[in-house]
């Protein structure tokens, strides 16, 4: 009976985890915003199913599980969003260099 009490009395003195489930919704968006669906679909995916995961978990009254899954969601929403950075910065290197070597055949071929 005092383990059932103690174990309430800590469930019930865990704050929320709000902030946690906003940040985890606010990383979501950045990476989505960043192209994540084209360049890291598979990490946006499990972001998103964390995310997901976070809110069930807050309406179902397990605060340690929501904000666990929370903290989750957006550490891989922000893994996406730096992966789908990268492509971008990637292809937009690989069009420099191609305009790069386009001008240098130019200047080749002038007399």
């Amino acid at each position: 009976m005092l383990g059932t009490v103690l174990a309430l009395t800590a469930c019930a003195s865990t704050p929320p985890p709000t902030a946690e489930l906003s940040a985890a919704q606010q990383a979501v968006a950045r990476a989505a915003d960043a192209d994540a669906d084209q360049y890291a679909p598979a990490e946006l995916d499990q972001a998103r199913a964390l995310l997901s995961q976070a809110q069930s978990a807050m309406s179902g009254g397990s605060q340690r599980d929501a904000r666990t899954a929370a903290v989750a969601a957006a550490a891989v929403a922000d893994l996406a969003r730096a992966r789908s950075r990268e492509a971008v910065a990637n292809t937009e290197l690989a069009q420099r260099r191609a305009q790069i070597s386009r001008l240098r055949e130019q200047l080749k071929m002038e007399p």
